[in-house]
């Protein structure tokens, strides 16, 4: 079993977190289907939205595979953008929210 993953949170953002998480859950199978068409350019959307939005909401890694989710994108590279998608996947199935 993998280990949680506190994320520390502004108490303030509380009631906006689980509906920032859940788009970002329905964005997982977007993505995939989206690589499955070699839809490249918005795949890059989603990583820019992603880098821009998650740091905002205190998920900082959110920004990060958001950032390689775009570069993989304007590189047209299925297999990184697959990859990054499991790692996210991952990430968002194992975080815990701490309120600060």
């Amino acid at each position: 079993m993998n280990d949680p993953i506190m994320v520390i949170v502004d108490a303030d953002i509380a009631a906006l977190v689980p509906g920032f998480l859940a788009n970002r859950r329905r964005e997982v199978d977007t993505l995939l289907t989206l690589v499955a068409q070699n839809d490249f350019p918005k795949i890059r959307l989603i990583g820019h939205s992603m880098k821009g939005s998650g740091g905002g909401y205190g998920f900082d890694l959110i920004s990060l595979f958001g950032d390689e989710i775009e570069v993989a994108a304007l590189n047209a590279d299925a297999g990184a953008v697959r990859q990054i998608v499991r790692r996210f996947s991952d990430y968002l199935s194992r975080i815990r929210v701490v309120w600060a």
